[in-house]
């Protein structure tokens, strides 16, 4: 989650006409504490019921586990791009996502 943090200027145009909202299964206090000391610009949220993860089909299917999908969702509310898996350790994911944002950001 750190390169969120450290690459937010360049891939989320610094929060211009973008949102950032990471999901997850954590309790909504260790996560906001969590996302409070390492100084996250993004917006966490918490669905420890594990209803987001069901509604998008995002598990591994042998283990009781989320997957790290990422969506970019364009201005109209438009899922423009799935990342499934993120691969959060390589470089070109990085690069795929700023892509993906800028293409959903502005349309031909």
């Amino acid at each position: 989650m750190e390169a969120y943090r450290d690459q937010y200027a360049t891939i989320f145009k610094n929060g211009k006409g973008v949102a950032v909202i990471g999901i997850s299964t954590d309790d909504d206090t260790v996560q906001f504490n969590w996302a409070h000391d390492k100084g996250f610009p993004v917006y966490f949220a918490s669905d420890p019921k594990g209803d987001v993860v069901k509604l998008y089909d995002v598990k591994y299917p042998a283990l009781n586990y989320a997957k790290r999908v990422l969506f970019v969702v364009d201005p109209t509310g438009r899922i423009s791009h799935v990342m499934d898996p993120f691969k959060e350790l390589n470089a070109d994911s990085y690069t795929e996502l700023g892509d993906a944002v800028t293409k959903a950001i502005v349309k031909p």
